[in-house]
């Protein structure tokens, strides 16, 4: 498995799926900034990825 880093259209699409608070858009957007903000955005991926298989599923 091979990850595109510098890949961020899984953001965008995300910021549609569900509202999210003003910290949580920035980092969207604006990008990792330090060790807090990386564990954030891997937690909001996490998350990210959580909502893509519903989505998924629902449309089965």
């Amino acid at each position: 498995m091979s990850t595109k880093w510098d890949d961020s259209s899984w953001q965008k699409e995300f910021l549609n799926m569900k509202s999210h608070s003003p910290s949580d858009v920035k980092l969207l957007l604006g990008g990792v900034k330090g060790l807090k903000n990386a564990w954030r955005l891997g937690v909001l991926h996490v998350e990210y990825e959580r909502l893509k298989k519903i989505q998924e599923q629902k449309q089965q």
